[in-house]
């Protein structure tokens, strides 16, 4: 009777603690991230290889329907116009089930796309393959990536600024002091941020 006792307290202790416990978290920083080859709104792959002229890349796991994605829609945009000629442009990628969220359908990301004058790829995680990967758990997640010889390496990881209601009370500018620090060769002054947003739907 301990014995089953025990077994039961250990079973019971294991479930709590898988609760909490997050199993294959994604990249940190320092890491080499895979390629992907997702479709795009204008119907072609793309994947990082593409931009053979990339020193790097301004990775932005987003959607249509989430609020605070909305709301950080025309930041991601100045981003990709300010940062793209200098060799970090962004790649968006949409990661919820279109199923659960029939508003980020490719559809939709097309027509979003052109009411909103996007510059950049807007890729549809199909199969969601990619954002676990990643470890994304939010739209808008963020990572800026570093091309080196052993491939793009994670430099940054979490939310753009620190400020997703009001883009003129921003006083932090994660992305864009990450990707400024990269430029001039130095180490990026804040590596990881909480990614603020809604969760990616599965």
């Amino acid at each position: 009777m301990k014995n089953t006792l025990k077994t039961v307290l250990a079973l019971v202790v294991l479930v709590t603690m898988s609760a909490f416990t997050t199993v294959g978290t994604g990249y940190d920083i320092g890491d080499i991230a895979t390629d992907f080859e997702l479709k795009n709104i204008d119907g072609n792959m793309v994947s990082m290889e593409d931009f053979n002229e990339a020193k790097g890349f301004i990775i932005v796991f987003t959607c249509n329907t989430c609020p605070y994605a909305v709301a950080y829609e025309d930041r991601v945009e100045a981003l990709n116009k300010k940062y793209a000629d200098q060799g970090y442009p962004v790649i968006a990628i949409m990661p919820n089930n279109t199923d659960v969220k029939p508003g980020d359908s490719m559809e939709n990301m097309k027509a979003r796309a052109k009411a909103k004058g996007f510059t950049f790829p807007y890729l549809m995680d199909e199969g969601q393959r990619i954002y676990p990967q990643y470890g994304a758990t939010k739209t808008p997640h963020v990572y800026v990536l570093e091309r080196t010889k052993k491939g793009p390496q994670v430099k940054y990881i979490g939310a753009i600024d620190d400020n997703y209601k009001d883009a003129s009370a921003v006083t932090k500018r994660y992305v864009e002091d990450a990707v400024d620090a990269l430029l001039a060769g130095k180490e990026v002054p804040e590596q990881k941020t909480r990614a603020i947003g809604c969760s990616i739907k599965v």
